[in-house]
């Protein structure tokens, strides 16, 4: 797979996290080109990485055996429609990491026989430790889909589904969630400071027991509500704790965020994804 030609098209953070983890797994520097119109972006990906860059699309995807399109979801019709045609020529595998963008719309723009795989990677990934859901159309073959995989799994976890309506569920859960810890994290570090602790103190405190917390439950075989059981004495501090949460509707509040990000993740679908 490493000797795979992959077109990146849009050079930003995504982009630059999935080159930076691809050539840090092996992946031949040579093999990889990049687009962009910026030419700061270009001039620091090829400074950074080595690798090929234009500001032409149309000459990065020449010759590639996956295309990956990592520009935003308000330009990507526009995209799509200028690459359309060597696309089809090359029958060159598609790899859409724009949010709330279709695999219906994506064929749409680049034609009915499009190898389409659709990605969710999150903000993590650009610290190699994502967490990325993948859809794959039925024109994908099982070599595209292992491509597909190998390119995300650069930067994390990659994990298939196969109804394409849960991408909508992998955006609020994964896709957002980083926020959702980021969130808990400046509660928990306002909290101790309210409780009289220095600011750098609860800072330090805060990411300390983040990471410890999520380096368990990565390492461990049992679920997370088993590892909280475990840190739960009866009658202690950690109870009294959980107890207030769930007096305050902390479960119902994370199911009602999940839900609105995933009304939302549909609605911006409908926004940039339509077809004509």
């Amino acid at each position: 797979m490493t000797d795979s030609r992959l077109a990146f098209i849009g050079g930003g953070n995504m982009a630059r996290s999935l080159v930076g983890g691809l050539i840090a797994d092996g992946w031949n520097p040579d093999r990889i080109r990049v687009a962009d119109p910026d030419p700061q972006q270009t001039d620091r990906l090829a400074q950074r990485f080595s690798v090929a860059t234009t500001q032409d699309n149309r000459s990065a995807v020449e010759h590639a055996d996956a295309v990956v399109l990592a520009v935003k979801p308000r330009v990507i019709k526009s995209v799509a429609g200028e690459l359309a045609e060597v696309i089809a020529a090359q029958r060159v595998l598609v790899i859409s990491i724009a949010a709330g963008i279709r695999e219906t719309a994506l064929r749409g723009w680049l034609g009915k026989d499009t190898a389409i795989v659709r990605t969710m990677p999150n903000t993590p990934s650009l610290v190699q430790s994502g967490a990325t859901a993948l859809y794959a159309n039925p024109n994908a073959s099982a070599a595209q889909r292992n491509l597909a995989e190998s390119v995300l799994r650069a930067v994390g976890l990659a994990i298939w589904v196969d109804d394409e309506d849960l991408m909508d569920a992998v955006t609020a859960l994964s896709g957002s969630g980083p926020a959702y810890f980021f969130l808990f994290m400046e509660a928990l570090q306002d909290a101790g400071i309210r409780l009289g602790l220095p600011a750098d103190t609860a800072r330090l405190l805060t990411l300390q027991t983040a990471f410890g917390a999520a380096k368990m439950a990565l390492e461990s075989t049992e679920d997370a509500a088993v590892l909280r059981q475990r840190v739960t004495s009866p009658g202690g501090t950690t109870e009294r704790a959980l107890e207030y949460f769930r007096q305050h509707g902390f479960e119902e509040t994370v199911l009602g965020a999940l839900q609105a990000a995933a009304e939302r993740s549909r609605e911006l679908a409908a926004d940039f994804g339509e077809e004509s």
